[in-house]
């Protein structure tokens, strides 16, 4: 399926991506070819917004199951996330793409604070931006802070990579008949809990009508194309 001509995308990724073939961490080879995928994605003249997921390192609702206090455990993943985004800054930037990190949760010794104005402006003069350490709150999710960068640098959609290749109808690693959506609409998603992302998220993206595509990002090339038309995803857009 064709998708629309997009200038500015927001590409979420889930921290489990970047431990590639370890069971934990960073894998630094899977990353540089993650940003090799978003340096093609770059070259073809879009303007790219990076949020990375921290559940390679820490996860806040894990830690919390365990007996943490959840805002505590939450601010430990937002540290995680910085980490991740450290990293993929580091890769990109060995590929030769100028990248700038922004934190919510403010550490001017590694990166600058968000400020969605500074951001722009990265933006148009060709740079990554990568947003870490989600909205900078306990008890949002990084998908939380995907969907509210999405709208606030007014993205034309939000691509989220993940380990599979699409919505499905209930969880394919279990029901072999799972059905893959090729386009479903929002209130699909929040209505039958597809997890596609939490439903705070989906319904930021439903209210400033931000399609998602998900699609997966372990495939090497895919993102490519996905954003020509020719790779599996799935779009999450109003009806019609």
């Amino acid at each position: 399926m064709a998708l629309p001509t997009y200038k500015r995308i927001l590409l979420k990724l889930s921290g489990e991506v970047l431990m590639g073939r370890q069971q934990f961490g960073i894998d630094p080879e899977f990353v540089t070819e993650l940003a090799g995928e978003v340096k093609s994605a770059k070259d073809s003249g879009l303007e790219i917004c990076l949020v990375i997921g921290g559940g390679n390192i820490f996860r806040g609702m894990a830690g919390a199951a365990k007996g943490m206090d959840r805002a505590q455990a939450d601010y430990m993943g937002m540290l995680a996330t910085v980490m991740n985004a450290l990293a993929m800054q580091n890769a990109l930037e060995q590929l030769g793409v100028p990248t700038r990190v922004q934190s919510a949760i403010e550490m001017d010794k590694v990166c600058e604070p968000v400020i969605r104005r500074r951001a722009e402006r990265h933006l148009e003069k060709g740079r990554v931006v990568i947003f870490a350490a989600g909205v900078g709150a306990p008890y949002f999710t990084t998908d939380s802070g995907a969907a509210l960068r999405a709208a606030e640098m007014r993205c034309d959609a939000l691509l989220k990579g993940t380990s599979v290749d699409g919505v499905y109808d209930s969880d394919p690693k279990t029901n072999p008949g799972a059905k893959r959506y090729d386009t479903v609409d929002y209130d699909t998603v929040l209505a039958g809990n597809l997890k596609v992302m939490d439903a705070s998220a989906v319904a930021l993206c439903r209210d400033n009508r931000i399609p998602i595509v998900v699609f997966s990002i372990r495939e090497q090339g895919n993102l490519a194309r996905v954003l020509a038309g020719h790779g599996t995803q799935t779009i999450v857009q109003e009806e019609g």
